[in-house]
This record gives C-alpha cells, sequence and structure tokens, in this order.
C-alpha cells in the first residue's frame, strides 16, 4: 500500500525514535532481550486468539492468556537450559572439540599444499588464541563467562517476560491510541512480523541442513566405513548456528571438514563437496522461504550481514536479517521502494 503522501508529523517522529531505539538496542547489548521478547511474543500472538475466541468473558481471556505465556517461557527456557547443559557435557563439550580439532589440523598440515599450511595455526594452543582474537576484535560485546554471563541470563528472562506481558494486553484488550502513539504501535507490529517471518523461516531453514547434514554423518559416511568423532556435536553446532542465515551455514560446514581431515584428505573434499551443495541449497532456501517472505534475496541479507558485521560486530551478524528486512518492509509501506 503506498503511503507516501501519508507521512504525518507523528509517523515521521515514531520512524526516528525507532531508528534510535534499535540504534540503542545494538549499542548498549540489548539484543538479546528484543529478540526474545519478540519470540515470545511471536508465539503467544500466534496461540491467543484461538484461545481468546473460546472464551467469552474478559477474566478467562486473560487467564488462557496468562497461563500460555507462561508456558512458553517456561519450555523456552527449558530449551535454552538444555542447549547449555549439552554443551557442558563431555558429548557436546566445546572444549573437546576444539583440542580435537586442532589435533586434527596438525595431523593433517603434512597434506596441505605448503601455502596453506603455512597460514594454519599450529597446535590447540595457536588456535585458541586465533579464536580468542577474533572474538575479541569482531565480538567484544559477546562476553560469555562470568558476570557477563548473568546478565545475558537476566536479559533473556527479562525480554521474555516483558514479551509475554506485551502479548498479554494486545491479546486481551483493544486500545485505541492516539496519533503518535498508534505510529509507533504500527512501527512495533511492523517489527514483530518482520521478526517471526524471518526467524520462523530461518528456524525452517535450519531444521533442513541439520537434516541433511545428519544423514551425512550419521549415514552416509559410515556406509562408506567412515565415523567421524563428535558426530552429535556437529549436528548441535549446525542447527544453533545455522539460525544466522548463510554465515552460520559456512562456520558449521568448516567444522565438519576439518574433523573430517581426520580420515584423510580425500574424506574431507567429499565434505567440502557435500557441503557445497548443502550451501547452494541454503541459498535456494533463503530466496524461496525468507525471500518470500520478506521480498529480499541472499545477497541483500549478505550485504547487510556484512555492514552490520562491521558496524556492530557479532550482534550486527544475529540482527543483520531482521533489521534490514524491517527498514525495506516500511520502505515498501510508504511507496518508496
Amino acid at each position: 500500500m503506498n503511503r507516501s503522501n501519508q507521512i504525518t508529523l507523528p509517523v515521521a517522529a515514531s520512524y526516528v525514535l525507532t531508528a534510535l531505539a534499535l540504534f540503542i538496542v545494538l549499542k548498549s547489548g540489548l539484543l538479546l532481550a528484543l529478540f526474545s521478547g519478540l519470540l515470545v511474543h511471536s508465539l503467544v500472538y500466534l496461540v491467543a486468539p484461538t484461545i481468546a475466541r473460546k472464551f467469552n468473558t474478559y477474566q478467562a481471556r486473560w487467564i488462557a492468556v496468562a497461563l500460555l505465556s507462561a508456558l512458553i517461557v517456561a519450555a523456552l527456557s527449558a530449551l535454552i537450559w538444555a542447549i547449555l547443559s549439552f554443551l557442558r557435557s563431555d558429548t557436546g563439550n566445546l572444549s573437546s572439540l576444539l583440542q580435537k580439532l586442532a589435533d586434527i589440523i596438525e595431523a593433517s598440515r603434512d597434506q596441505m599444499p605448503a601455502w596453506v599450511g603455512d597460514h594454519v595455526p599450529a597446535g590447540v594452543d595457536a588456535l585458541r588464541a586465533l579464536l580468542t582474537n577474533w572474538l575479541r576484535e569482531h565480538a567484544g560485546e559477546a562476553k560469555l563467562v562470568g558476570q557477563e554471563a548473568g546478565h545475558i541470563i537476566v536479559h533473556l528472562l527479562l525480554g521474555m517476560i516483558i514479551g509475554s506481558m506485551v502479548a498479554l494486553q494486545d491479546a486481551t484488550t483493544h486500545a485505541r491510541y492516539l496519533p503518535f502513539a498508534a505510529a509507533l504501535h504500527q512501527r512495533a507490529v511492523n517489527l514483530r512480523q518482520i521478526f517471526q517471518k524471518v526467524v520462523f523461516a530461518q528456524v525452517r531453514i535450519s531444521l533442513i541442513n541439520t537434516f541433511l547434514t545428519a544423514l551425512y554423518l550419521t549415514l552416509v559416511l559410515p556406509l562408506a566405513g567412515v565415523h567421524l568423532p563428535f558426530t552429535k556435536s556437529m549436528i548441535a553446532i549446525t542447527f544453533i548456528v545455522g539460525l544466522i542465515p548463510v554465515v552460520g551455514n559456512i562456520v558449521s560446514n568448516t567444522v565438519i571438514v576439518i574433523v573430517a581431515l581426520s580420515h584423510g584428505l580425500h574424506t574431507a573434499i567429499s565434505s567440502l563437496i557435500f557441503m557445497i551443495v548443502i550451501h547452494k541449497l541454503e541459498y535456494f532456501l533463503n530466496a524461496r522461504i525468507i525471500g518470500a517472505q520478506v521480498n529480499a534475496r541472499s545477497w541483500e541479507l549478505l550485504t547487510a550481514i556484512l555492514v552490520m558485521e562491521t558496524l556492530f560486530g557479532l550482534q550486527g551478524v544475529v540482527a543483520a536479517p531482521v533489521f534490514y528486512a524491517y527498514i525495506k518492509k516500511e520502505l515498501r509501506d510508504c511507496g518508496w521502494v
């Protein structure tokens, strides 16, 4: 719908305030809180209307939606706890995986061309230092230990609680807003709709990638007599990092190819070929699933990820698909693109 002639002062002010708010979210490390709140709100929004229609009284609708919100928050908290427990267990221990990757790289150095071997880290300490420096340079705000981990958990829980409270209000009341409040509410609705489309579509893509990767690791390679270590860890990593469009697939593929080196260069090359096919499939899936939802192509998402990573580090990588799709929706609604 073309609204280029309907941009009043309250609407223009709402755009400015929303842009400022999103910038503050990125600069102050509140992206996790924002996304967790949007996730809970989206989940409640999908189910709450059905529940609300089955109850005629306001009190019954309020109780039903409140219970649903509490259930979703509890389920998401349990899922996050399960993932953290898995990554700390012997099966999913990332330290063990890091040690194994370093051993494999060192053992495979003789199979590599000299120009490649000269740029490969020697030993686990060098690999750990390389990863640590990269995280420090590109994601200094992503501190997952000590007090910062406590802040992250608090932000996550508060974001989910706020999201459930907002969803509860939206599902049980029909407020009438003044012009500026109405414009801000529309910005929030647009952001929630885009988040819902992008994230839910990316979950579908990640599930497909994870399923195909699991088939390769647990069926194709064993049939060829190859049994890679840390299979469960690599499958879990594929799903988790696969929630980041395009970039996540590259990260998981790199880990799998390095681990495949433990069974020789031929296994690594065959794994690389298979992962390239999966990576190309993700481009197709992005174009068909996410692109169809938010009218954004893979090259647009990659460009947004590159720019946001340069400006905001790791948080920018995570935020880029949602923020870019949101900006594009607002521009399209105004009839500008």
